[in-house]
């Protein structure tokens, strides 16, 4: 007789051993020759050993499949434990994750599917367009992605602080507590993607990291996904001291929309300059976004393409 004590790393318990336990019900009758106890985050399985050994291997493979995925059903369960494996269907091929509850998000625009290959083929990408065109999210996406896959070690998320309509000074609180809300549209696409238990310890250990962009001066950002956000809010010397962090098997996204720029009026945009002067350099591409790749509330199109057509009329007066 041997003990055997397996850590159930950062899961959602519910989730993982079901309400009341019904789905470790349903893998303790699968092991009926051993002891399966839960104990917060542990499972104890008490047998003989080879016995052991055989049920801690099933249970690595169901926390594979919990990560990969973020769900875990009772008929997953069964096939992982009589077979190994799960059957998957041809049509998830261009899923870039599994988020929350198991939903599959992939690139629903032609220039989102873009975003995913390009990523594939160079280190520095531009991800440009109107609001709402999934420019973030998806970058987003192919972090979790890759620090799921071991290709980088942390995830670095940045924006510049820049204010459109409030000072920073008269907002209440320490200077987290003022820059927190610049970065909610980040946290908002972690918690779609991430369990709660599991973004808590990322975030607390530092595998991911949400600054802003003054905080990246003096670094240089190694094995990381580093996405900078809002770029177009960055001037030409903030942008330039951003792209000189980059360290070794580091990836880079700037996301950004040229036409809701917050500088002052005399200040150039950093990412319409840098854009412009990194064109054709090898290893960065620019994607182009546009109104067709909206993917918000249909009346978030119609906003953007009604501002478009204002502009010329602008001009002409």
């Amino acid at each position: 007789m041997i003990e055997k004590l397996i850590y159930l790393d950062s899961v959602d318990l519910i989730e993982f051993l079901g309400v009341q336990n019904v789905k470790l019900d349903l893998i303790r009758n699968k092991y009926p020759k051993l002891r399966i106890i839960a104990r917060g985050d542990w499972l104890k399985a008490m047998g003989e050993e080879e016995e052991v050994a055989f049920f801690e291997e099933k249970v690595h493979l169901l926390l594979n499949h919990y990560n990969e995925y973020n769900v875990l059903s009772e008929h997953s369960i069964l096939e992982i434990i009589e077979s190994g494996t799960v059957g998957k269907s041809k049509e998830n091929d261009d899923v870039i994750l599994y988020g929350i509850n198991g939903k599959p998000i992939k690139g629903r625009t032609a220039n989102q599917q873009l975003f995913v290959r390009e990523y594939e083929k160079n280190d520095l990408i531009f991800a440009v367009g109107p609001a709402g065109s999934g420019k973030t999210y998806t970058a987003i996406a192919l972090a979790v992605r890759a620090l799921k896959r071991r290709e980088v070690r942390k995830i670095i998320l940045s924006r510049p602080a820049v204010e459109a309509g409030e000072k920073l000074g008269f907002l209440p609180g320490d200077m987290k507590e003022k820059i927190d809300p610049y970065l909610q549209p980040l946290y908002d696409a972690l918690q779609d993607m991430i369990p709660a238990a599991k973004l808590k310890d990322y975030m607390e250990n530092g595998t991911i990291q949400i600054a802003p962009l003054a905080f990246m001066r003096g670094r240089t950002l190694n094995e990381a996904f580093v996405i900078l956000d809002e770029a177009q809010n960055t001037t030409v010397n903030q942008i330039k001291m951003f792209l000189t962090r980059m360290g070794q098997s580091t990836k880079y996204v700037i996301t950004g929309d040229v036409t809701q720029i917050d500088l002052p009026r005399k200040s150039m945009s950093g990412l319409v300059q840098a854009m412009r002067i990194l064109n054709d350099v090898e290893g960065i591409k620019i994607i182009n976004f546009d109104v067709r790749d909206i993917v918000r509330h249909p009346l978030v199109q119609r906003i953007v393409e009604a501002y478009d057509k204002e502009k010329p009329a602008k001009r002409k007066e």
